[in-house]
């Protein structure tokens, strides 16, 4: 068993420099928790009638919110945003029925009343009428236009997180004011209509409408305040006495069986994980053709844009079950992640964000194991830590002081580091003592909010190790370390070495940074031991010197390893051979140290090669994701041409052992592995892949079921990359007339990357109708830019107003940067970042400068990798 040796020295110096960079917060606590509004006044219950206009887009309401005066106070202050308060009247023991004159500020988003004298402490009733939008985008309530079976439908929903709820009803919009939630609506005789709870009354109404009271709610949040409204369809069952039901748009409840059946696992799994059950009656699962991008996690109804919660077995690829499953995963753990224990403040997005996609990626492993999700995960990991490794970056845990800032809080550190950092955590304390001290963390915080400090005292107490310690290193510093390894060989002993700094791409941190990291350290297919590396080095000894040294077989880690030559050449020459993540943690490594100029291209090239039989798409998607991007810094060089002739020969062998027609009895991964082999050989232009892709699209479009799902995604696309202006068309006219948005999306990212500028300026143009979802336009711009950069900024100046009006609000400010961010070129940088100082406020700033730092970490790679792409190709 492993021995370490860290000096007493070293390790005073880690967790001093540890203090120094970030000092761990408090339990919560309601009073001390950040926020605009004053605490003296709190909500216990809103009672709600909401009357919407759907024709015309406006809303009318009443409410009354029974109150907490906590302390004697003459403001009554909430949040009320883009709507006109008509009456407010003020009724208690003491003060009869007061009328109140409401004072909006459109700025704080906040809705005041002065009082003559102060108000005793108490309860009492607020009543309250008022007016607002119902808005195109998904913010607050908002409609979403559709075709059913030809014809023109509309239907209205709810998104509030993270600030928008104070756009359909004035509330104490943030999320340390819990209160229950009683919700009446009016709408039209043909709608279904769901919230929360289950309906307990309805009542017809003159001129078709119907009255709909649903139950109370428990104590929560504002943000998680649902309710939609349209033609819908539902197939239901139960599970563990809840009533589960999968709701649609008409005509595609033939695509809800299979998330009907993955909600019934997952509600039993978790019920069963956490030790304490659902709490709720029923649990919707609702999937709406458009408005946002993504799900919320609504508590008792979950609203989904809809290709990320339907799987229509005859016509969606394998990757959209994968991808349905994971994320109706997530929204469920939010259930008890976010909704029965909700983070004090946005500051801690993490404790919701971070532990859903943790807990998803623990019950997609449970129910799905054939799908290797913690392998696929890998790649979502890679991506957040070349994020993480800039100057730019920021940590987990992050203060928020604007609503602006917390709707940027929902972004790849939260989400992606947050569920790296805990497994690597759960993996370091053991499954069981994890789990232990999330069912105490659990049922001593229900109905109540938390801090990170809550929870790492369940685990610390369960688990018996310095959780406090180690976890605030992770989440309240940016960026994470580069552990070195080096070996030798005495007496027959393993001696080994591991160092840490941190670990950049860009520029060298000029802050000392030092973590407290789990380690385990053994030898390939053998026992591995974990070590805690607390300073900036130690020293353990192995008991022999045989098989290959490995550090993190398992790739938990938020790390990357650089070994010593030999060790390296020791994993290299078995890579083949090697355990599945340990195997592609060596790639993932290597490209990285290349990328930040730490290795040779030569180095990963020679690697790539021994991976040619590679059974597993994780591993596929990892190469050829490095290879796309050694292709994008090539763009109009002559070295594009080297990169694009290694690529086809290096994927050929492997796609003509797997064929371009599925094989009776293939592995699913097999299936799925041709499509992608197949996509990244025409994006390569070669003849054959082009031909392949063109001939099945004509095919596809007299008749649909010649093609596979599994190779549906390379037809389109490839299709769309080559089109001509007939090709186009056809794409066009069927992204127009697809039955479901997954169809509509397909065909629309393949007219996002057409080749021909005058078509590509078709695609830009549809940005300006009104029938393009605002959900799409990052999206659609995204794409063209990715193949048309100059073309797409000079089309985004000129349309600036116009682009802006039509889209998300909460995506503005990454709009104009994102549109360089494929960009090597440093010019791009700059011309972006000068618009943005002039255009955009100060977080619109803060977004072009990360962008422009990726722009510039890409123009060195490019100026120090293309010279050895000759020499390494030519």
């Amino acid at each position: 068993m492993p021995v370490a040796r860290a000096s007493k020295a070293a390790l005073a110096v880690a967790f001093a420099l540890s203090a120094a960079a970030a000092q761990a917060e408090a339990p919560f606590s309601f009073s001390a928790t950040p926020g605009k509004l004053p605490k003296d006044v709190v909500p216990l219950q809103y009672a709600a009638h909401i009357m919407p206009d759907v024709a015309g887009n406006t809303f009318r309401g009443t409410q009354t919110v029974e109150i907490e005066v906590l302390k004697p106070t003459s403001t009554i202050m909430l949040n009320a945003d883009n709507m006109q308060i008509d009456e407010a009247a003020l009724s208690g023991k003491g003060i009869g029925k007061l009328k109140l004159e409401p004072i909006l500020d459109k700025e704080q988003q906040t809705l005041r009343f002065q009082l003559d004298k102060p108000l005793a402490s108490g309860k009492y009733e607020l009543a309250l009428a008022f007016r607002g939008q119902i808005n195109r985008e998904g913010r607050g309530l908002f409609y979403v236009n559709y075709k059913a079976a030809g014809q023109d439908k509309k239907l209205i929903a709810t998104t509030m997180a993270p600030t928008d709820a104070r756009r359909m009803l004035p509330t104490w919009d943030e999320p340390a004011f819990r209160a229950r939630f009683k919700l009446t609506v009016d709408v039209p005789g043909n709608f279904k209509a769901y919230s929360t709870t289950p309906i307990e009354k309805r009542e017809e109404l003159a001129g078709g409408l119907q009255r709909i009271t649903f139950g109370n709610t428990p104590k929560m949040p504002s943000y998680l305040v649902v309710l939609v409204a349209g033609e819908m369809e539902r197939l239901a069952s139960k599970q563990d006495g809840v009533d589960i039901g999968i709701v649609t748009t008409e005509g595609k409840l033939g695509s809800a069986t299979f998330p009907l059946a993955a909600t019934r696992d997952l509600l039993r799994y978790y019920n069963n994980y956490f030790g304490i059950p659902y709490p709720l009656p029923k649990l919707d699962q609702i999937a709406i053709p458009g408005g946002f991008n993504g799900a919320m996690e609504n508590w008792g109804a979950v609203v989904y844009n809809e290709p990320t919660l339907l799987y229509d077995p005859k016509k969606s690829p394998d990757k959209v079950k994968k991808q349905t499953f994971n994320i109706n995963a997530h929204e469920v753990a939010h259930q008890w992640f976010g909704n029965l224990v909700t983070m004090a403040w946005w500051d801690n997005l993490w404790l919701n964000e971070g532990f859903a996609s943790w807990m998803a990626a623990k019950a997609t492993n449970h129910f799905h194991p054939e799908w290797r999700p913690y392998l696929e995960g890998m790649a979502e990991r890679e991506y957040v830590m070349n994020l993480d490794a800039r100057k730019t970056t920021h940590p987990i845990q992050t203060r928020i002081d604007t609503d602006e800032q917390a709707a940027a809080a929902f972004d790849a550190i939260t989400y992606m580091k947050g569920q790296a950092f805990l497994r690597m955590l759960e993996a370091y304390l053991g499954e069981e003592p994890f789990r232990k001290g999330m069912r105490a963390y659990m049922a001593k915080h229900q109905y109540s909010n938390t801090t990170s400090a809550d929870l790492w005292a369940a685990l610390e107490k369960a688990s018996g190790k310095p959780v406090e310690k180690l976890a605030s290193d992770w989440t309240l510093q940016p960026g994470f370390p580069l552990i070195k390894v080096e070996q030798t060989c005495e007496d027959g002993k393993r001696k080994v070495t591991l160092s840490q700094e941190q670990y950049r791409l860009d520029e060298a941190a000029s802050e000392k940074r030092l973590w407290n990291v789990p380690l385990q350290v053994g030898t390939v297919n053998g026992k591995a031991w974990y070590t805690l590396l607390s300073g900036p080095s130690t020293t353990i000894n192995q008991g022999g010197c045989e098989g290959a040294l490995v550090v993190d077989p398992y790739s938990v880690g938020y790390f990357r390893v650089q070994y010593d030559p030999a060790s390296f050449r020791a994993l290299a020459e078995q890579a083949p051979r090697l355990p599945d993540s340990t195997r592609l943690k060596l790639l993932t490594d290597t490209w990285s140290f290349v990328s930040a100029g730490r290795m040779g291209l030569d180095a990963y090239l020679k690697l790539v090669r021994s991976y040619g039989d590679e059974p597993r798409v994780a591993v596929w998607d990892s190469i050829l994701s490095n290879l796309r991007t050694l292709d994008s810094l090539a763009r109009g060089e002559p070295e594009q041409a080297l990169i694009r002739r290694f690529m086809i020969d290096f994927i050929h062998p492997k796609m003509d052992r797997l064929g371009w027609d599925e094989k009776p009895g293939e592995s699913a991964e097999d299936s799925q592995l041709r499509g992608i082999l197949a996509t990244a050989l025409a994006r390569a232009g070669d003849p054959q892949a082009i031909e392949q892709g063109r001939t099945r699209f004509a095919a596809y479009l007299k008749d649909p079921s010649s093609v596979p799902p599994s190779m549906i995604d390379f037809v389109t696309s490839t299709a769309g990359r080559y089109a001509d202006a007939a090709t186009y068309e056809a794409l066009a006219a069927r992204a127009a007339s697809a039955p479901t948005s997954e169809e509509r999306n397909r065909f629309g990212r393949a007219l996002t990357s057409v080749q021909d500028p005058a078509l590509a300026t078709r695609t830009l143009q549809a940005l300006l109708s009104p029938d393009t979802p605002p959900d799409l336009t990052p999206y659609i711009l995204g794409g063209v830019a990715s193949e048309h950069l100059d073309q797409t900024w000079n089309f985004a100046i000129a349309n600036r107003e116009a682009l802006l009006n039509n889209m998300e609000a909460l995506g503005r400010n990454a709009m104009f940067a994102s549109i360089v961010g494929s960009s090597a070129n440093p010019a791009h940088a700059e011309m972006m970042e000068a618009y943005m100082r002039k255009n955009f406020g100060p977080d619109g700033v803060v977004e072009a400068e990360r962008v422009g730092n990726g722009v510039r970490i890409r123009a060195a790679q490019k100026a120090r990798l293309l010279p050895q792409v000759r020499a390494a190709l030519q």
